[in-house]
């Protein structure tokens, strides 16, 4: 028998340790090493394999400390700077991660492990190129390899590569049919393939494998709504809630699912998780002053408030600045440069200051979305008085004379938006510029429509190109005005839509900006609806003037394109049978 604290005694505890840890045994494992650095504080050995039981059980914090103190005692081994790399994923930690896997790779060139740990490093630090290589380079050398195949797909779907990416879950699960987290990143690749019935199925198959698995429960829950069914996807939320309380993309998405639903106070009140998402956090502006949320008295006081996220939502919560005015406040609102011209004139605001001007002193301040909370909106109290927003009359009497030139008699004047904006960059928006958007060439059949002259409101290069080539085969096309070159901020396009009898969009700032104006708007709306224009409804309560077109089925475009045909024809034989009178 060996003495204790010898050195048999110790590596007798040791191979009793590992061999505990092998058979799944974690707990009588734990105790062993414990004993172990009771009585040799710095046993590498001990260190660094009960830093590695300790990322099995998930307690990363943990093994992070004792990772590091192994590596303290020796810094040579590759295997042990890679566990690094994955725990520090595991919390966050992407940019240390990075440094840990390369630290690995320096000591051991293509070793595997580090490769898929520097991949997953990569990906979320936005990098998905040199993500993709890494990967790439760990399944050259060891092609049955389930977690990178799972880990290549997420950064597949980053790269717009949706199909490849549900190709590469396919090879994980054949090395490994049991594997909860690709099962998800497979439903995830289906989701932007808009195939939702199958997404459900494979989320589920994970759920069945692992159903405390958060991620897939919150996932499973936007699949449900692409499949319009919102009361399931709330319950979705709330087991991944239960499961992972401060998630901040659940809290997220129930937030916009409660929105949909017409359920405003709940929504925007979950709507303040926004900031603590990875996307919007470094968005989030730091003053020196309180927030308001409708907490304090505002009489007398200076409040700022300021634009976030897109040029729709400013021109459509811009509409709050008279609300706060009224209780007292002197209002600074701080826009995004291209609506200064057109928001100078705005009811409450006695300050506007374009987005990296200098701000003048205030009290308090509040972000445009968050009004509608620190003023208790609901659907009944909606601040819907239009028109706010208002054009030049100069400028628009300068247009309505260059339109009735270009377009004289009883023809109706209608305005075309057939895409949002790209943004590539961001995975996220750009799965939904996807769903929103449509190509000009969609739009052919409402081009046909007799008794009207289309004006294009669709700004940009890309646009102007869409539509020259459509131009080359389609004969109405070739009618289509576009003095877009002309419009440099949001004011000149104001001055045009004013002219107009109607606008009909997609979902984006131009169908914001007419409904503000009360000028009719047809707005093209997908079935996984921007939550602002709710669930089953033709009209908006934040826009009087606007109408619903939204799809029957997930990507059903041409059912809307024939409904918005049939209507148009409809608007535009009124005003022929009007001037027939």
């Amino acid at each position: 028998m060996s003495k204790p604290g010898s050195p048999r005694h110790i590596d007798n505890l040791l191979r009793e340790a590992v061999e505990l840890q092998q058979n799944g045994a974690l707990a009588e494992a734990e105790s062993a090493y414990r004993e172990i650095l009771a009585l040799r504080p710095r046993h590498f050995d001990a260190l660094q394999l009960l830093g590695a039981l300790a990322l099995q059980s998930k307690r990363y914090e943990e093994g992070i400390a004792l990772l590091s103190r192994a590596l303290d005692i020796d810094a040579r081994q590759a295997p042990v700077h890679s566990n690094l790399a994955f725990a520090l994923n595991a919390i966050g930690r992407h940019d240390a991660a990075l440094a840990a896997a390369n630290r690995a790779l320096a000591l051991k060139s293509g070793f595997v492990d580090a490769l898929n740990n520097r991949g997953v490093a990569l990906a979320s630090l936005n990098r998905p190129d040199e993500a993709l290589a890494s990967f790439d380079k760990a399944l050259a050398a060891k092609p049955d390899f389930p977690e990178a195949w799972s880990n290549r797909s997420g950064v597949l779907r980053d790269l717009g590569l949706p199909e490849e990416a549900l190709a590469s879950c396919d090879k994980a699960l054949a090395l490994r049919p049991n594997y909860a987290e690709a099962w998800s990143n497979r439903a995830n690749a289906l989701s932007d393939l808009n195939r939702p019935l199958e997404a459900r199925e494979s989320y589920e198959r994970a759920l069945a494998i692992q159903a405390t698995f958060a991620d897939a429960w919150n996932n499973l829950g936007l699949t449900f709504v692409d499949m319009n069914r919102h009361a399931d996807a709330l319950a979705c939320y709330e087991r991944a809630l239960a499961l992972a309380p401060d998630s901040a993309e659940t809290h997220w998405n129930r937030a916009l699912c409660l929105l949909q639903m017409g359920e405003l106070a709940g929504g925007f009140a979950e709507y303040e998780w926004r900031w603590q998402r990875k996307r919007i956090a470094p968005s989030r502006r730091a003053f020196d002053v309180p927030l308001w949320l409708g907490d304090a008295p505002l009489d007398g006081q200076t409040i700022l408030l300021h634009a976030e996220q897109g040029l729709g939502d400013t021109l459509q919560f811009c509409r709050y600045a008279a609300l706060v005015a009224k209780q007292g406040a002197r209002v600074v609102l701080e826009v995004q440069p291209e609506l200064t011209r057109l928001l100078s004139g705005l009811a409450g605001v006695d300050k506007l200051v374009a987005a990296g001007d200098p701000l003048p002193p205030f009290d308090y301040h509040c972000p445009l979305l968050s009004l509608p909370l620190a003023l208790g909106t609901v659907v009944p109290t909606i601040p819907a008085d239009t028109p706010y927003l208002f054009a030049d009359p100069r400028a628009s009497a300068q247009w309505r004379s260059r339109i009735e030139a270009a377009a004289p008699g009883a023809v109706k004047k209608v305005g075309l938006v057939w895409a949002g904006g790209h943004r590539p960059h961001v995975p996220e928006l750009r799965k939904n510029d996807a769903r929103r958007s449509l190509s000009v060439e969609r739009f052919a059949p409402i081009l046909e429509t007799p008794g009207v002259q289309f004006f294009s409101l669709q700004k940009g290069e890309k646009a102007e190109r869409q539509l020259s080539e459509l131009r080359e085969r389609h004969e109405a096309s070739r009618h289509v005005i576009d003095w877009t070159a002309e419009l440099t901020d949001f004011a000149d396009t104001a001055a045009l839509v004013e002219n107009l009898d109607l606008v009909v969009s997609v979902d984006t700032s131009t169908a914001h900006l007419a409904g503000a104006m009360n000028k009719p708007v047809w707005i093209l709306n997908r079935l996984d609806t921007c939550w602002r224009w709710m669930l089953e409804r033709e009209e908006s309560p934040w826009y009087p003037s606007a109408r619903l077109f939204r799809q029957p089925s997930l990507g059903d475009w041409d059912s809307v394109i024939e409904d918005i045909r049939q209507a148009l024809t409809a608007f535009a034989s009124t005003q022929a049978s009007t001037e027939h009178r």
